[in-house]
């Protein structure tokens, strides 16, 4: 009796298409196949694969755009978390209740901003006068620089400019009160932004941990060692990131900060708040604050002041860069000039200030997730050695037996 199957159907099993797509045997090539040379076709199959890997990072860089108002509080407060993590730490491991941890670290952190506004209105309250009076002086002297100058403009032709710029700022007035409700929103995303990243920032410290866990049951179970080893290595590499910022926050801001009050400098306080503020920003930071303080000096005391103030600025860079930093942190978080300026500028490019604030630590944890990743550390246990972008994770320090 036939069965209707023909001969050596029963020793060769029916494959289905995906098989035959993966068999490059049968593969049909023609003509034009043969002649395209073999480096046109391997850079064809990188280019669409680099085609597909951009188009997956532009539609998570949409997400996380249009998820502004939930990622931005997140990223702070996960910040934050890295700033406080080593004190936090530190009173874990002397047995202080982790509530009591909490309390102290987050009471602290809170009384030393309130702190240091305070002492900006403080000092602003105290100067306004004399820099109100100095800012008038300063324009009357550039003003009469623009009459003697090599400009020869006469007071007329200034007047004109001046009635053209006040012309200009009626005309955008209409739109500034016409934006008053976005503003107004704004006011209150900034709001909710914070209790978001306060209330994040107290969970985190809470039960890190069992978020942690929570997350990596997202994962398969075949990739959970390996995303809870790349995570784990991101974020110690965060942590290190943000204690060696706050060191150069705190040097830059005591060392500027003094230089401008020791030459005079008016407004040395709020001064020394932005530099500490734009030190978060590795080198862009720096240098933005510091040029503040040179316009300053330059405004309201003079050419040989500025330039002495100039010398401060670049000392006080020197030498935490330099000096403090590897004496106190070791081999710390070693990032090169070139790549955190592109970085910084990128991120100011997707997402403006936000963007220039989490670009490097974003970037510098993905640096340490993609090397342990290829590397394959969870299976063998050993510290990834190499470095995608730059390194990021700090060598172990010598104990001195």
């Amino acid at each position: 009796m036939s069965t209707g199957r023909t001969s050596g159907s029963d020793d060769k099993p029916r494959s289905s298409l995906f098989d035959a797509v993966r068999d490059r045997s049968r593969v049909v090539s023609t003509e034009t196949s043969a002649a395209v040379p073999r480096g046109l076709r391997v850079a064809t199959a990188y280019s669409w694969r680099v085609i597909v890997v951009a188009a997956a990072i532009g539609i998570g860089v949409w997400l996380v755009i249009q998820l502004k108002l939930l990622v931005i509080p997140l990223l702070i407060a996960i910040l934050i978390t890295a700033l406080l993590w080593p004190t936090f730490a530190w009173m874990l491991r002397r047995r202080v209740p982790r509530w009591l941890a909490i309390v102290i670290s987050v009471v602290g952190t809170l009384a030393i901003v309130t702190g240091l506004l305070w002492l900006v209105v403080w000092q602003i309250m105290q100067q306004w006068d004399s820099v109100q009076a100095s800012t008038v002086a300063a324009i009357d002297q550039f003003r009469q620089y623009l009459i003697d100058g090599p400009l020869h403009l006469s007071p007329e032709q200034i007047d004109d400019l001046l009635d053209q710029g006040w012309v200009f700022i009626q005309q955008q007035a209409e739109l500034l009160w016409s934006g008053a409700l976005a503003i107004g929103s704004t006011i209150g995303h900034v709001v909710t932004g914070a209790v978001l990243a306060f209330f994040i920032l107290l969970c985190l410290l809470a039960d890190g941990a069992g978020i942690w866990r929570w997350t990596l049951r997202l994962f398969p179970k075949k990739a959970r060692p390996a995303a809870d080893g790349a995570g784990r290595a991101g974020w110690v590499t965060v942590v290190n990131y943000a204690r060696t910022q706050l060191l150069v926050a705190t040097i830059d801001a005591i060392g500027i900060g003094l230089g401008a009050a020791l030459l005079g400098v008016p407004l040395a306080i709020p001064v020394a708040v932005l530099v500490f503020l734009g030190a978060f920003v590795p080198i862009v930071g720096a240098v933005v604050t510091g040029a503040v303080a040179v316009f300053l000096a330059l405004v309201y005391n003079g050419p040989w002041i500025a330039l002495w103030m100039l010398v401060v600025v670049l000392g006080v860079q020197q030498l935490e860069g330099h000096v403090l930093q590897p004496l106190l942190m070791g081999s710390a978080v070693k990032v090169h000039p070139l790549a955190v300026v592109l970085v910084v500028a990128g991120g100011a490019m997707i997402a403006g200030i936000p963007g220039a604030l989490f670009a490097v630590p974003l970037a510098a944890f993905v640096n340490v997730v993609a090397v342990y990743l290829a590397e394959r550390a969870w299976e063998t246990g050993v510290k990834p050695s190499g470095d995608l972008i730059w390194s990021t994770v700090p060598r172990q320090r010598r104990v001195r037996s």
